[in-house]
């Protein structure tokens, strides 16, 4: 069973399909690590090439196989419009430990819509003392 402290550092947004007519995009990212999901800060006006450079922590505790991004754009008078998905498989960084920034497609309805750069950092959970104590090996007697 996998356990640990999965880092998602969110970079930026290229070649997003901007929906807004009149202004510039504002969009933001929902992130979604099995049922846990976290936001980003609205990159306003950022229009089809938003920076974000922020990290977000996710627990893992068994299997979360990939890590869901959706990218949306906020509106004031409306209701928010999604730009696009990406799925990101985690079993890479869960073996490696690490990944670089990568480029990862945008998709809506199976069209590409653009691309987000994330960097992937796994730490496993270090084992503790109450885990130890069911009865392992060096308890026995």
């Amino acid at each position: 069973m996998v356990r640990g402290k999965l880092e998602v550092l969110l970079v930026s947004a290229k070649g997003l399909d901007d929906s807004d007519f009149f202004n510039s995009m504002d969009p933001y990212v929902i992130l979604t690590c099995r049922s846990h999901e976290q936001k980003s800060t609205v990159a306003s006006g950022a229009g089809s090439e938003p920076e974000w450079n922020e990290t977000f922590f996710f627990a893992i505790s068994g299997d979360a196989p990939e890590l869901r991004v959706k990218i949306m754009d906020s509106d004031a008078l409306s209701a928010d419009d999604l730009v696009g998905e990406a799925c990101i498989p985690l079993e890479a960084v869960l073996q490696e430990g690490s990944l670089p920034p990568a480029v990862h497609r945008v998709v809506k309805d199976e069209e590409y819509r653009g691309e987000i750069k994330i960097a992937l950092t796994f730490t496993p959970a270090e084992e503790n003392e109450e885990e130890e104590s069911y009865g392992g090996w060096n308890q026995s007697t």
